[in-house]
Parts: C-alpha cells; structure tokens; sequence
C-alpha cells in the first residue's frame, strides 16, 4: 500500500472523482456513508433533484436503483432539462388526474342526491308549511339510525328516500323524510342533533325529480367517468415513456450525490482540491498515468510508503489491507473479515481458513448424494445462477468446495442420500484396482461402531483421535501465525514470551509429545511409557519463560524496574497466565472432539433414515412410502444438520485458530466507488 495524495484544480475534480469511483482502487481513511451528507449547496439541488425524481417515479408506480448504474455518468445539463420535463409532466398529470377524480366525485354525488329524492310526488314546500306536521329531510349515518328510531319511538315517521332502503352510494349513509307533529319538532330537532343528522336542502317548488334531468347528470358522470379512465391510461403510457429515462437519472443523480459528498469533505481552496488516500502499490503508476491524462496533466501526486508516515508508525492510523486471492481461497475471504481484518503486514490467514473449513465441514457432512446437492448449489448461486438468488453469491464458492469434500467423505463413508448399498461395487472395484487383487470391502472408512457394516469402536475411537490431530494441526498454524506477525510488527517480546509465541508453541508441542507416546503405551504392550529428566525440562522451561518473560524482557531492554507493577503482583498475573495457557490450550484441542461428534451423529442419523425407509419397504404402498421418507429424512439432513455443521465449523475458526493470533484487527481496504451493493 501507498498513500497517495492528489491536487486537483476545481476544473477537473468532477471528472476525477468520476474516474476514481469507477477504478475503485483508492481507500479515503474517513469515507462514510455517501447518501447522508448535504453539506453544500451543490448537495441540496442534487438532493432536491432526486427527491423530485423519486416522487415522480412513486406517483407512476416506477422502482428506482438504490445505487448508480456501472455505466452512470454524472448528469448533464441535457440530463438536468429532461428531468425538469418529465416531473413537469408527472406533476399536470397527477393534478389533472385530482381535479377529474374531484368533478367524478361530485357528480356522482349530485346524481346520488337527485335519486335520493325520486319518491318526493308532493311539492315539497307545500308539506312543509302544512300546520300540523314539520318535515325534515336529510342523511345519517346508518349506524345511528336504530338509535334514533328507538329514540324517536312512533312519535315521528321515518321515509325512506331513493330506490331500496335509502341508501346512498356510500353504503355507511341512510337517506329519509322525517315527519312529525308540529309540537313534537323540537323534540325532533334534539334527536336528530344527538345523531348527527346532515340536513339536505330541497329547492323551493320542489316535486319529484324530473326523469331528464336524472338522465342528464348520468350521461355527465358517464362523461366524467370515461375523461377520468382516459387520464388513467394516459399516465400508464406515460409511465411506459419514462420508466427507463426515470431509473437512468435517477442512478445519474445518485452518482452525482456521491460526488457532491465526496467534495463535501475535501480539502479545499478557491482553485484546488486536495485528496488523499491509500492505493495498492502495485496500481499507483497506472493510476497517475491516467489521471495525469485525463487532467491533461494538470494533476500534481505525492507518494508515501506506510513506514515514512509518523501517524502510521506512532499506531495513529492503521493501514488498510487489500488480499489478493484466487477463486477458491478468495471465496472464503467473508469468513475473516467477518471476525476482523488482519493488521497491514501481517500473514494472511484466508488460505487455511480456506482449506480447513472444507475438510472440518466434509468429515462432518460425508454423503456423497448431499455433498452432491451441496455443490449444484454452489453453481445456482454463482454470479450467472438465477437472479432470486443473487443475495447467496458470496456462498457459491464456499458451497462448491464442501460439497466436493463432503462427497469425498461420503464416498469414503459409502453412503449416497444415506443409502449404504448403493456404493459397495464402486468401493470394491476401487479398491480392487488400487491393490491389484479382488476385494470384500464394503467401504473404506467406516464411523458406525455396528459390528454388521464392519465398525467397532476401537475404530471409532481412532477416528476421534485423528480429529483430534486435525485440531492439534490447526492450533499449531494459528501459534506460529501469531509468532510469525509479531515478528513483522516488531513486537518481540510477544513473538517470544507470550503463551501464543514461541514458548507456547513448545510447551504446546512438547505436551502433544509426551500425550502422544502415553498413547502408543496404552496400545502397544511392547512400549511403557516413562517420564524422564528432559520432559521435565521440555515443559519447565517453556513455562517458566512464559512466567518470566515480562521481566526478562525489561532486563534485555534496561527498563526499571523489573518488575513493572511490583513482585507480588508479578508472580500472582503469572501464576494466573500459566493456568490460562494451559486451560486454553487443553480446551482448544479436545473442541475438535466435536469434529468426530458430529460426524457420528450424521451417519447416526442417515443410518436411521435408511434402516426406517428399508423397514417401511415390505409394508403396503411400501416403496411409495420409502421414497417420502427418503426424500423427507435427506431434506432434514441437508437444511438442518448442514447449517448445523456449517455453525461449527466457523466457531472451531474462530474460537480454536483465530484467537491465537487476532488479538487486534485491522482496517479493510474499502475503495471509493459509486456501486457499493455490487462490490464483490
């Protein structure tokens, strides 16, 4: 890594920055969330265009990018006036679309109101000023209308008006002619004030309503009705004209918003920007090459290497790490930076987590038919698979590879779908061609302690052990990670004295040594195990330089006092480190027991599935019933037992290989870039 720091005249920074986030090759140290700044007034109009742009699009019922297009441009003025038009249109459509809607309203309302009064035959006026009733005419909400007529009681006759029981086109409303004693009004007026009631005013001279002028307003709303459903279709079309151009500005807008941010934070003065960055150094000379000719030269760069920064050597900024890898190994890159980033300098641990995560999933997980399912799923989530499942591409890879290894475990294991007979001639013809004489073996590697599929459990017993190997192999890789990274960084007291440096790995070590010739004493009779003088000094001094290394270290670097904190606090953090290691290290190796667990309790229960579907077989609808529970018990297998197994691999990594050496994390190297949602 170089950090790079660019002058940039005012001129040219659009342009540059368009081109920085297309090669995506320069790391801003305090870049954040593109969208959210609108420091300047450049980013207020940019903001304020996509906010028209978004509610032209939500009035047409158009789905917008969230981010730039790969080939977005920066908007131009072209680009500026075609948005101007097409939310200009938006608009008077969408306010001539309210004003019909509001004239169909209303004359619909009208036409309601005429029908409502179709039974009145007397003129109204004259019932009115008859002398011994008072007429009231209006609407209610019908929910109140039981209320009132228990209210009213038979004081008052209630008429429906209109055709039915009155109602109108909005079924909660009731229309109706009340009638009443002319002492009894006020009584009348109270209930009906109680419920709300709506008075409609009638014309004087009224009676009835005329058959053309009923006829009149239902041709005006069929009018309105049908000028409505054309602005209707006349905004589909529209949406059909500007979808395309709506989601390109948008993107356009959305890339210039980015831009705008980004000049938002730069230093700045009325004729230059100043921008730096970190840049892969193997990418710097091209990356000023071009800049240099796209400016036409008028681009000043300065370079720095990590170890002539002071912020860098002082521990102020850490420098970001970009790790370059091939397919299969770069495949699982998401499953350490999901723990971390490694510091700058420091071994990459990508290619064993690689490695070892596909052969710690496939001891656990061997059939051959799932490992098969597991590996078509790698190429349905690939970048060309289907686009339902575009949100499962970082686990193509991952996919492929277990699925490889747990086809060769289940081959080994002579299982296909659980079935544990299909596989007996492909392992008899293997192993006959690979000894050169005719072979009986049923399967090369069994885990079943079941005398009838030739397990025992002195076999399984070995299998465990040899987890236990795969476990004491990776806890070693992660020692000597660590002790490898201190020495890069300089830390050396670290690299030797501390419990994962170079006295851990020989007590560790050491401890594997002596565990394993107890071993071989209680399996072969010929060989006793006997604890001599220089065990004693393989695990002493190791421990010992664990427990002193602190003070060691101040004697060979002349600090004072040597002991930093005091003796008896001393000897007490180092009484309490020794237990830790050793604690740690025991732990660490007997959690890869859970390896061979698992890988039990998947041939367990493919054992069950299979004796269960064999049993069912002889019984009535027998194969049809063997084929559901086949299916049923290889699907459980897949989707619960494979997530299962997939959690403890990933927690072996980081709790048993990760923890010897991150200790700190590092910085990912996160270039600028306008497609964030399609960084890989």
């Amino acid at each position: 890594m170089k950090e790079i720091e660019l002058t940039v005249m005012n001129r040219d920074i659009d342009a540059v920055i368009e081109y920085l986030g297309r090669r995506a090759q320069i790391h801003f140290q305090n870049e954040n969330d593109a969208y959210a700044a609108f420091g300047t007034e450049a980013s207020r109009r940019v903001r304020e265009k996509l906010d028209s742009l978004a509610s032209a699009a939500s009035l047409l019922d158009v789905p917008l990018p969230t981010e730039p297009f790969e080939t977005s441009r920066f908007p131009s003025e072209a680009d500026e006036r075609l948005a101007n038009t097409i939310c200009s249109a938006v608009s008077a459509l969408n306010n001539r679309v309210n004003e019909l809607a509001a004239e169909k309203r209303k004359v619909e309302e009208t036409l309601n109101e005429a029908n409502a009064f179709a039974n009145l035959n007397a003129p109204f006026s004259e019932l009115d000023n008859l002398s011994y009733l008072t007429l009231r005419v209006g609407r209610l909400d019908v929910r109140r209308l039981d209320e009132l007529k228990k209210n009213l009681s038979d004081r008052v006759q209630l008429i429906p008006l209109g055709s039915g029981d009155g109602r109108s086109g909005d079924s909660s409303e009731v229309r109706f002619l009340a009638a009443s004693s002319r002492k009894g009004r006020f009584a009348l007026d109270s209930e009906l004030k109680k419920v709300d009631f709506t008075p409609i005013a009638v014309p004087e001279g009224f009676k009835g309503i005329p058959a053309e002028l009923i006829a009149g307003l239902e041709r005006k709303f069929k009018e309105a009705s049908h000028e409505y459903d054309g602005i209707m279709n006349r905004g589909k079309l529209l949406r059909e004209e500007c979808a395309e151009n709506l989601k390109s500005l948008t993107a356009s807008y959305l890339m210039a918003a980015i831009g705008e941010d980004l000049k938002a934070r730069l230093k700045t003065t009325k004729n230059v920007y100043l921008l730096s960055g970190w840049v892969p150094a193997d990418a710097v000379k091209s990356l000023v090459d071009e800049l240099e000719k796209l400016t036409g030269g008028r681009i000043a760069v300065r370079a720095w290497d990590p170890e002539e920064l002071d912020s860098v050597k002082e521990g102020k900024e850490k420098v970001p790490v970009s790790l370059q890898h091939g397919a299969f190994v770069g495949g699982f890159k998401k499953v350490v930076f999901s723990y971390g980033a490694p510091l700058y300098g420091t071994v990459d641990p990508t290619p064993f987590v690689a490695i070892f995560f596909t052969i710690l999933f496939g001891i656990m997980f061997g059939d051959l038919g799932q490992g098969l399912v597991l590996f078509l799923l790698g190429f349905l989530t690939e970048k060309r698979g289907p686009a339902r499942l575009s949100s499962f591409r970082n686990f193509s890879v991952p996919l492929k590879a277990v699925g490889v290894s747990s086809m060769v475990m289940g081959f080994l294991n002579g299982e296909f779908f659980t079935n544990e007979k299909l596989l007996i001639g492909p392992t008899r013809a293997l192993v006959s061609f690979l000894t050169g004489r005719p072979s009986q073996i049923d399967r090369i590697l069994t885990i079943m302690p079941l005398a009838e599929s030739g397990g025992s459990v002195t076999k399984l017993f070995y299998f465990f052990g040899f987890t236990i190997g795969v476990g004491i192999l990776l806890n070693s890789i992660g020692l000597i990670v660590n002790m490898t990274n201190q020495f890069f960084l300089k830390r050396y007291e670290k690299a030797v004295f501390d419990k994962t440096g170079l006295a851990g790995i020989v007590l560790f070590w050491y401890a594997v040594f002596i565990a394993v010739r107890f071993t071989v004493s209680m399996i072969r009779p010929d060989y006793s195990f006997v604890f001599h003088w220089y065990d004693v000094a393989g695990l002493v001094i190791p421990i010992a330089a664990i427990f002193l290394g602190p003070a060691i270290w101040r004697l060979i670097t002349s600090e004072r006092p040597v002991f930093a904190e005091g003796a008896m606090v001393f000897f007490m953090e180092g009484f309490v480190e020794i237990l830790e290691t050793v604690s740690t290290y025991v732990s660490n190796t007997v959690s890869f027991l859970r390896v061979g667990a698992f890988a039990l309790s998947h041939a367990v229960l493919a054992y069950i599935v299979f004796r269960f579907s064999e049993e069912v077989a002889t019984v009535p609808a027998g194969p049809m019933l063997k084929a559901l529970i086949l299916v049923f018990g290889n699907l459980v297998i897949i989707l619960l037992e494979g997530m299962i197994v997939a959690i403890q691999v990933v927690r072996l990594q980081y709790y048993e290989f990760f923890s010897k050496f991150f200790t700190e994390t590092g910085v990912e190297f996160s270039p600028f870039r306008f497609n964030k949602v399609t960084e890989r």
